[in-house]
Protein backbone atom coordinates (compact mmCIF):
# COMPACT_ATOMS: atom_id res chain seq x y z
CA UNK A 1 0.00 0.00 0.00
CA UNK A 2 1.45 3.32 -1.13
CA UNK A 3 1.75 6.46 1.64
CA UNK A 4 1.21 9.69 0.31
CA UNK A 5 2.81 12.72 2.78
CA UNK A 6 1.39 16.29 2.16
CA UNK A 7 2.34 19.55 3.94
CA UNK A 8 -0.72 21.66 5.33
CA UNK A 9 -0.64 24.69 7.31
CA UNK A 10 -0.87 23.79 11.41
CA UNK A 11 -4.34 25.70 11.42
CA UNK A 12 -5.78 23.68 8.15
CA UNK A 13 -4.94 20.28 9.90
CA UNK A 14 -6.35 21.31 12.97
CA UNK A 15 -9.84 22.07 11.28
CA UNK A 16 -9.20 18.88 8.78
CA UNK A 17 -9.04 16.70 11.94
CA UNK A 18 -12.25 18.12 13.38
CA UNK A 19 -13.82 16.80 10.24
CA UNK A 20 -12.32 14.16 10.40
CA UNK A 21 -12.86 13.17 13.81
CA UNK A 22 -16.67 12.09 12.73
CA UNK A 23 -15.43 10.44 9.58
CA UNK A 24 -12.97 7.30 11.51
CA UNK A 25 -9.95 9.76 11.65
CA UNK A 26 -7.15 11.30 9.01
CA UNK A 27 -6.46 8.15 7.26
CA UNK A 28 -10.23 6.75 6.47
CA UNK A 29 -11.79 9.90 5.77
CA UNK A 30 -8.80 11.04 3.12
CA UNK A 31 -9.20 7.53 1.56
CA UNK A 32 -12.47 8.30 1.07
CA UNK A 33 -11.86 11.48 -0.52
CA UNK A 34 -9.32 10.36 -2.80
CA UNK A 35 -11.79 7.87 -3.83
CA UNK A 36 -14.46 10.44 -4.90
CA UNK A 37 -12.24 12.04 -6.47
CA UNK A 38 -11.28 9.42 -8.90
CA UNK A 39 -13.18 6.40 -8.57
CA UNK A 40 -11.78 3.18 -9.02
CA UNK A 41 -12.68 1.31 -12.13
CA UNK A 42 -14.08 -2.06 -12.70
CA UNK A 43 -11.39 -4.67 -12.34
CA UNK A 44 -9.71 -5.98 -15.38
CA UNK A 45 -9.98 -10.13 -15.91
CA UNK A 46 -6.11 -9.65 -14.81
CA UNK A 47 -6.27 -7.78 -11.56
CA UNK A 48 -9.87 -10.15 -10.98
CA UNK A 49 -7.13 -13.38 -11.16
CA UNK A 50 -4.05 -11.80 -9.50
CA UNK A 51 -5.26 -12.15 -5.63
CA UNK A 52 -8.30 -14.64 -4.26
CA UNK A 53 -11.07 -12.64 -2.99
CA UNK A 54 -11.72 -13.39 0.84
CA UNK A 55 -15.15 -14.57 1.62
CA UNK A 56 -17.22 -14.34 4.78
CA UNK A 57 -19.98 -16.07 5.92
CA UNK A 58 -21.48 -16.53 9.40
CA UNK A 59 -22.88 -20.05 10.09
CA UNK A 60 -25.11 -21.66 13.19
CA UNK A 61 -23.21 -23.46 15.57
CA UNK A 62 -24.72 -26.97 14.03
CA UNK A 63 -23.68 -26.12 10.56
CA UNK A 64 -20.08 -24.73 11.93
CA UNK A 65 -19.82 -28.31 13.49
CA UNK A 66 -20.99 -30.15 10.21
CA UNK A 67 -18.41 -27.85 8.19
CA UNK A 68 -15.63 -28.59 10.77
CA UNK A 69 -16.21 -32.09 10.59
CA UNK A 70 -16.72 -32.43 6.74
CA UNK A 71 -13.36 -30.97 5.88
CA UNK A 72 -11.56 -32.71 8.83
CA UNK A 73 -12.51 -35.59 6.67
CA UNK A 74 -11.24 -34.72 3.36
CA UNK A 75 -8.15 -33.26 5.21
CA UNK A 76 -9.08 -30.39 4.07
CA UNK A 77 -9.05 -26.99 6.52
CA UNK A 78 -12.65 -25.38 6.47
CA UNK A 79 -11.77 -22.72 3.97
CA UNK A 80 -10.43 -24.74 1.31
CA UNK A 81 -13.63 -27.20 2.09
CA UNK A 82 -16.05 -24.61 1.36
CA UNK A 83 -13.70 -22.92 -1.64
CA UNK A 84 -14.20 -26.65 -3.30
CA UNK A 85 -17.33 -26.79 -2.91
CA UNK A 86 -18.01 -23.38 -4.33
CA UNK A 87 -15.04 -24.60 -7.20
CA UNK A 88 -17.36 -27.81 -7.80
CA UNK A 89 -20.30 -25.65 -8.24
CA UNK A 90 -19.14 -22.98 -10.92
CA UNK A 91 -16.85 -25.10 -13.09
CA UNK A 92 -18.19 -28.92 -12.74
CA UNK A 93 -15.23 -30.18 -12.15
CA UNK A 94 -14.09 -32.28 -9.21
CA UNK A 95 -11.70 -31.70 -6.29
CA UNK A 96 -9.96 -34.06 -4.38
CA UNK A 97 -8.10 -33.98 -0.65
CA UNK A 98 -4.04 -34.48 -0.67
CA UNK A 99 -4.48 -38.06 0.05
CA UNK A 100 -6.96 -38.93 -3.12
CA UNK A 101 -4.83 -36.43 -5.63
CA UNK A 102 -1.75 -38.38 -4.78
CA UNK A 103 -3.55 -41.82 -5.37
CA UNK A 104 -4.79 -40.60 -8.50
CA UNK A 105 -1.31 -39.73 -9.77
CA UNK A 106 -0.33 -42.48 -9.05
CA UNK A 107 -2.96 -44.35 -10.93
CA UNK A 108 -1.73 -41.86 -13.71
CA UNK A 109 1.44 -43.18 -13.49
CA UNK A 110 0.59 -46.94 -13.71
CA UNK A 111 -1.22 -46.10 -17.12
CA UNK A 112 1.77 -44.81 -18.11
CA UNK A 113 4.12 -47.00 -17.19
CA UNK A 114 1.28 -49.81 -18.73
CA UNK A 115 1.03 -47.60 -22.12
CA UNK A 116 4.29 -47.76 -22.52
CA UNK A 117 4.68 -51.47 -22.10
CA UNK A 118 1.79 -52.01 -24.88
CA UNK A 119 3.81 -49.79 -27.00
CA UNK A 120 7.11 -51.94 -26.86
CA UNK A 121 5.22 -54.94 -27.01
CA UNK A 122 3.37 -54.01 -30.51
CA UNK A 123 6.65 -52.73 -31.76
CA UNK A 124 8.16 -55.90 -31.41
CA UNK A 125 5.11 -57.83 -32.74
CA UNK A 126 4.98 -55.34 -35.68
CA UNK A 127 8.78 -55.97 -36.42
CA UNK A 128 9.05 -60.08 -35.66
CA UNK A 129 7.71 -62.46 -37.47
CA UNK A 130 6.81 -64.85 -34.61
CA UNK A 131 4.78 -68.47 -34.77
CA UNK A 132 3.27 -70.92 -32.63
CA UNK A 133 3.76 -70.29 -28.63
CA UNK A 134 5.91 -67.11 -29.16
CA UNK A 135 2.94 -65.67 -30.62
CA UNK A 136 0.33 -67.20 -28.60
CA UNK A 137 2.60 -65.90 -25.24
CA UNK A 138 3.34 -62.35 -26.26
CA UNK A 139 -0.72 -62.39 -27.53
CA UNK A 140 -1.62 -63.57 -23.34
CA UNK A 141 0.84 -60.73 -22.20
CA UNK A 142 -0.97 -58.31 -24.15
CA UNK A 143 -4.47 -59.43 -22.95
CA UNK A 144 -3.22 -59.21 -19.85
CA UNK A 145 -1.97 -55.77 -20.07
CA UNK A 146 -5.54 -55.25 -21.67
CA UNK A 147 -7.12 -56.05 -18.82
CA UNK A 148 -4.81 -54.38 -16.36
CA UNK A 149 -5.40 -50.88 -18.26
CA UNK A 150 -9.48 -51.41 -18.01
CA UNK A 151 -9.41 -52.18 -14.30
CA UNK A 152 -7.15 -48.99 -13.70
CA UNK A 153 -9.45 -47.18 -15.65
CA UNK A 154 -12.64 -48.34 -13.90
CA UNK A 155 -10.54 -47.51 -10.74
CA UNK A 156 -10.09 -43.97 -12.54
CA UNK A 157 -13.82 -43.36 -13.18
CA UNK A 158 -14.95 -44.82 -9.81
CA UNK A 159 -12.69 -42.15 -8.01
CA UNK A 160 -14.08 -39.55 -10.05
CA UNK A 161 -17.47 -40.12 -9.89
CA UNK A 162 -17.35 -40.53 -6.01
CA UNK A 163 -15.69 -37.24 -6.05
CA UNK A 164 -18.05 -35.62 -8.17
CA UNK A 165 -21.38 -37.38 -6.32
CA UNK A 166 -19.38 -35.98 -3.00
CA UNK A 167 -19.62 -32.13 -4.26
CA UNK A 168 -23.06 -32.58 -6.22
CA UNK A 169 -26.39 -31.61 -4.50
CA UNK A 170 -28.17 -33.99 -1.69
CA UNK A 171 -31.56 -35.27 -3.09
Amino acid sequence: MAIINVRVPDEMVARFDGWAAERGGRSAALRRLIDRACPAAPPTPAQRIARPMKLTVRLSPTDSYGLHAAAAEMGLTRSAWAAALIRRRLTHRPTFSQSDGLALAAIQSDLRRIGVNANQIARALNTAVLEGKVLDLELAYLDDLRAEIRGHMHALREALEGNLAYWGAEP
